[in-house]
């Protein structure tokens, strides 16, 4: 396996700046195996998912994790708060920028108010330990201070916070979006509802993997950092009963599997899913499309095997939307 199998190219003019509205209208490229994908919309799930069928989403919220802050010089630093590391959410794993230039026990200020103490380089080694010491509740100081983590591709302003949330969001905690989760409206849910499509809910909380990409000319050589994720035991048994799994973007996928194949329903994953994989649980999986070079892609192709490349070749072709804010595909493996 080459690094190279996962590139494709990419114009930056296909990459979406702006989410659509409403949020069902965006395209939906639907899988049909060998033969030609069908050109629908989100909306048009109802044709594609069936009584019995069980939907998993994501509910993980995005908290405004970007923080940007000066230095006792002066000069311009950044925190992206990745993961927490206490139970008060005071103490987090954070991307730093100038890393280089931090030493442990600097504060970095926020228009002249302390609100990061850089503690240590983390074990991981690309990342730091910081400390929130501003006043008040850590989550109430990232709502004052802080910014969406949109991702560096994103270079349009964001118009509505929540449009970077899904729906159903709930538990804060991630540094970027389970963004298959924001084609969803509650009239679409309502509607697969009526049809006996139930959902059921993880929580994966979205970290360091989501803005790392992979470097090793071997892509199985690269080392997946830990995401916390839980998976409620409502859900265990739904998955057990349905008609086929159906998960909602590949972070749900990485919750699913990590608990079966982990034997636990809460904790920490560092899955790294490449074929060839043994699914256990995920039949059917929506998603956006990923950037190259990803393991968001070699997750895809363990998925679907060499058809990947023609779904994005199709969907180049036909004008599809790329990436957070983009469109989105319906992949079904019993097609493979």
């Amino acid at each position: 396996m080459r690094l190279e199998d996962f590139d494709y190219p990419l114009p930056d003019e296909r990459i979406a700046q702006h989410p659509v509205e409403p949020r069902d209208s965006a395209r939906l490229l639907v899988d049909q195996g060998s033969a030609a994908p069908l050109h629908r919309h989100v909306h048009d799930l109802t044709e594609f998912l069936h009584e019995g069928d069980l939907l998993v989403v994501n509910d993980s919220r995005v908290i405004p994790a970007r923080l940007r802050l000066s230095r006792s010089t002066g000069g311009a630093a950044e925190a992206l708060l990745l993961d927490p590391l206490d139970t008060e959410r005071r103490v987090w794993e954070a991307m730093v920028r100038p890393a280089k230039k931090m030493r442990p026990g600097e504060e970095l200020f926020s228009n002249g108010v302390p609100l990061v103490r850089v503690i240590r380089r983390s074990d991981a080694g690309d990342t730091m330990v910081v400390e929130l010491i501003g006043e008040g509740d850590p989550l109430a100081l990232l709502q004052t201070f802080g910014e969406m983590p949109l991702p560096p591709y994103i270079t349009a302003p964001l118009a509505q916070a929540d449009r970077y949330q899904t729906v159903y969001s709930n538990e804060p905690g991630s540094a970027a979006a389970p963004t298959a989760g924001l084609h969803f409206t509650p009239e679409l849910l309502a509607r697969l509802d009526g049809m006996g499509v139930q959902t059921a809910r993880v929580e994966l909380v979205v970290g360091l993997d989501t803005f790392k990409p992979v470097s090793e000319a071997d892509p199985t050589q690269h080392p997946m950092h830990s995401e916390r994720f839980r998976v409620p035991q409502a859900t265990v048994d739904a998955c057990r009963q349905a008609r086929r799994v159906v998960a909602v973007g590949t972070t749900s996928v990485r919750a699913l599997e990590s608990a079966a194949t982990l034997g636990s329903l809460e904790g920490r994953t560092r899955i790294f899913i490449y074929r060839p994989y043994e699914w256990q649980t995920v039949d059917v999986l929506m998603t956006n499309f990923h950037m190259p070079r990803t393991t968001l892609l070699m997750m895809i192709e363990a998925f679907v095997g060499q058809r990947w490349r023609h779904l994005y070749d199709e969907a180049l072709a036909e004008g599809y939307r790329f990436l957070s804010f983009g469109d989105a595909m319906l992949l079904d493996r019993s097609l493979s």
